[in-house]
């Protein structure tokens, strides 16, 4: 069993939503205001670009580009997963590669669909990826219908690739891989959340270290220092308020990303809401009572 030791990071890491101009080109000086307010809002982290940045509608030097521009722009202050997800395996190489060539330390990479299934082409896979010698590999355990990887395949790759350090887990239901992974590392393994948000609470008493929202930083923070500080109670206060949006916006993924990318906008950090994925429609009631929550954010997050 190896005795390397917890990689210590606990928060919020924002996955960050990609701004695009008029023309539907990358937007770098929105995203720049954006990772200002989530700084200031308490982020201890950042992530770019993946699911709720569009990765896979990126061209691989847009992808480039976006990692070495919040390299640049978080400058120590926080700790950046440069995320190297991509459709292609070639391309997640390169861009892996291009993220240690600016500094950054944390690569996260999502094992590639048809690997999931195969335990030879997923340990294969990793391996190859961890030879490029990142000090900190993050795996993205994502499977949007299913429980997503065995827990003995995580198990071996955590005992055999020195800096395999967390995983994000994105499962159906989460709260039990969360636990599991825990447990079968022997708490070890850092374990990161993000779409099974709306269990926040249960993930807090899982044990899972990081959070990965797009929004609402400061609220989220709230959350988590709450429960450190033993306060569970107040943790959950806290949480409730994040629960009407969260409701809206899980439906789907398309869903959230229009939604914040709209919550951005109205507070002057996004020049527009314009996405690059074919998403599906953000409809009148969606506008409706998608205005309605963005008209609840403002009212509860002057509280603090």
């Amino acid at each position: 069993m190896t005795s390397k030791q917890k990689y210590r990071l606990r928060g919020v890491v924002v996955s960050l939503n990609t701004p695009f101009d008029a023309h539907g080109k990358l937007d770098l000086e929105s995203l720049g205001r954006s990772i200002e307010m989530h700084l200031a809002a308490g982020a201890c982290g950042f992530l770019s670009p993946a699911q709720a940045g569009e990765v896979n509608a990126l061209t691989l030097a847009e992808r480039c580009e976006l990692i070495r521009f919040v390299q640049d722009s978080v400058k120590g202050r926080a700790e950046f997963l440069a995320g190297a997800t991509a459709l292609l395996e070639r391309e997640s190489f390169a861009a892996a590669e291009a993220a240690l060539k600016a500094g950054c330390r944390n690569v996260l990479v999502e094992i590639p669909e048809p690997y999931r299934q195969d335990r030879a082409a997923t340990l294969r896979f990793c391996r190859e990826f961890a030879s490029l010698r990142m000090p900190i590999l993050t795996i993205q355990d994502l499977d949007w219908n299913g429980a997503g990887l065995d827990v003995a395949w995580i198990v071996e790759l955590f005992e055999t690739i020195e800096s395999f350090r967390c995983l994000k887990v994105e499962v159906r239901p989460a709260g039990p891989k969360y636990s599991a992974v825990i447990e079968a590392t022997g708490g070890r393994l850092a374990v990161a959340g993000g779409w099974a948000a709306d269990q926040m609470i249960e993930a807090l008493d899982r044990g899972v270290d990081i959070y990965m929202p797009t929004a609402m930083t400061a609220l989220y923070r709230r959350v988590v220092e709450a429960h450190s500080a033993g306060q569970r109670e107040l943790a959950r206060e806290w949480f409730h308020k994040i629960l009407p949006v969260l409701a809206f916006t899980r439906q789907h993924l398309d869903i959230s990303i229009q939604f914040y990318k709209r919550l951005f906008h109205h507070r002057g950090l996004f020049t527009t809401t314009v996405t690059r994925k074919p998403c599906l429609p953000y409809d009148r009631y969606h506008e409706q009572y998608g205005n309605e929550l963005i008209r609840y954010l403002d009212e509860i997050e002057t509280q603090f």
